[in-house]
């Protein structure tokens, strides 16, 4: 039993109560929020050295050994993801400061912040599936506060859309959830991939697993994406870069851990659906990010296909091409935050959202603009940028179990996302600046630089570091493939 895992998830609850008693004092909140985010992120790499050192880390609640207890584990795929949702979230914190505006920090935008953080936090480490939804719950109502922030019109409208599909999926996580129960008697992720092996994968639980599969792709934006491009455009850059960066990816890890280890005896049914979302969303995302002239939907669309891109290597499911997910899960994670700090930091610049209405930043803001150049090329998995090795991985793996179609799809995804984010690049920074503007442009502070710089040397890092990095994702990988790795660690005390 090891106490230290559950710390990243206490760390941003305990300071989410503090934050609510000293709303009033901006600077306060600043302060305690920075602390709390690095003091976490120290932990969170404290638990990779552990993980990587001496294996799966677990904790039985109150003593309450598996099945019976609630039970958080670590292993490397839910210690990698912490880790990489703390930097980003340090990031977003940093460019939220002068950003996001004195009112919004008055009520509570920090509280929520943190409030979020331990919700995504907690769906990483949980080991069993009705916390993972008491999590998923955290962390949606502290998305529905974050968006409706500000009370405009627009965000109350889209925030009443985004609660509507969210409790419909909530409603649907605990029929799948009390189903299953009913069906093998437990929720201890360990303990029912046995129970459903000695049940087999058929009949009633391929139902409940479709199920899950809805409920999880609503929540990642896998087919069922259509909440997802209005949402993320209403909350300021700095609410739509956290959730970019987040909120889906946690949708794709729920798919990843329920369909590697809970119902994976059956590859060739639930995982041929997956295949078909996949293509369909990569299909739908190219479509809507090449069509757009408008930044938040253009950048919103690009998560959609990354999304695909990403179930495209769960519906794959050998391992080079789950060492590949873990890989671009992350590189995604990093690179969508950048990319939404930037897209704030030019609309903020041009006093405009759409792109006909900028141009000459390149002028003004020389380090925004090739830092924008220099995302893009990782999105697109240019090398030695971050988003190469997950992107070859993931082909190679889609190639080796005859995925050929699905594979030419990715590549074509990949030539989508490059037109579309060269389009924003000559758009917004080259040409002449059109002298009018939707709003006044405003001053950008140093604080957005410091996040933008921060995740672009990150994105450097991950690339060039790759052979380092990859000595890891390919532990999680490992877990993923083997999934009695993951059994044993939970089941053996």
């Amino acid at each position: 039993m090891n106490n230290v895992i559950v710390l990243p998830l206490l760390i941003p609850l305990v300071t989410a109560v503090i934050l609510i008693f000293c709303s009033k004092y901006v600077r306060v909140q600043r302060w305690i929020s920075v602390v709390s985010v690095i003091l976490n992120l120290l932990v969170a790499l404290f638990i990779v050295n552990q993980v990587n050192n001496e294996g799966i880390q677990t904790l039985h609640m109150g003593g309450w050994l598996p099945p019976y207890g609630i039970v958080f584990v670590a292993d490397m795929l839910a210690a990698l993801l912490v880790l990489t949702t703390l930097i980003v979230a340090a990031a977003c914190l940093f460019y939220s400061f002068r950003s996001i505006g004195e009112e919004r920090e008055k009520h509570y935008f920090y509280a929520f912040f943190q409030f979020l953080l331990a919700g995504v936090i907690g769906s990483f480490l949980t080991g069993d599936l009705f916390n993972l939804f008491v999590c998923f719950e955290v962390m949606l109502i502290a998305s529905y506060a974050l968006i409706v922030l500000g009370g405009t019109k627009r965000q109350l409208r889209e925030t009443l859309k985004y609660m509507l599909i969210n409790i419909i999926s909530s409603t649907l996580f605990v029929a799948a959830v009390a189903y299953l129960y009913g069906t093998v008697g437990t929720l201890n992720m360990a303990h029912l991939s046995l129970r459903v092996a000695e049940v087999q994968q058929d009949g009633i639980l391929s139902v409940i697993g479709l199920l899950f599969l809805i409920v999880f792709a609503l929540k990642a934006g896998l087919f069922l994406f259509f909440w997802l491009p209005g949402s993320y455009s209403a909350p300021p850059a700095a609410v739509s870069a956290l959730f970019g960066a987040l909120l889906t990816k946690v949708g794709l890890y729920a798919i990843i851990r329920t369909f590697t280890l809970i119902f994976h005896h059956d590859t060739g049914g639930i995982h041929a659906v997956i295949g078909w979302m996949a293509a369909a969303t990569m299909i739908l995302g190219s479509l809507g990010a090449v069509a757009y002239k408008d930044l938040g939907r253009i950048l919103n669309y690009n998560i959609i296909i990354s999304v695909g891109f990403i179930a495209f290597g769960i519906a794959s499911a050998s391992s080079d091409s789950l060492n590949g997910a873990v890989f671009y899960l992350m590189h995604d994670m990093i690179a969508k935050a950048l990319l939404f700090i930037l897209g704030g930091i030019i609309i903020a610049s041009a006093g405009a959202n759409k792109l006909s209405d900028m141009g000459g930043l390149m002028k003004r803001h020389p380090l925004v603009g090739w830092m924008f150049f220099i995302v893009a090329l990782a999105l697109v998995g240019i090398p030695p940028l971050s988003g190469f090795l997950g992107k070859v991985l993931i082909i190679r793996g889609g190639l080796s179990e005859g995925h050929y179609w699905l594979t030419g799809l990715a590549l074509a995804s990949s030539l989508a996302v490059l037109y579309s984010l060269i389009k924003v690049f000559m758009g917004a920074f080259w040409g002449e600046s059109p002298g009018h503007t939707e709003s006044q442009p405003v001053r950008i502070h140093r604080t957005a630089y410091v996040a933008a710089i921060g995740l672009t040397v990150m994105v450097i890092v991950l690339g060039v570091g790759s052979e380092w990095i990859y000595s890891y994702t390919s532990q999680a990988g490992a877990v993923l493939s083997d999934p009695s790795l993951y059994i044993n660690a939970v089941l053996k005390e």
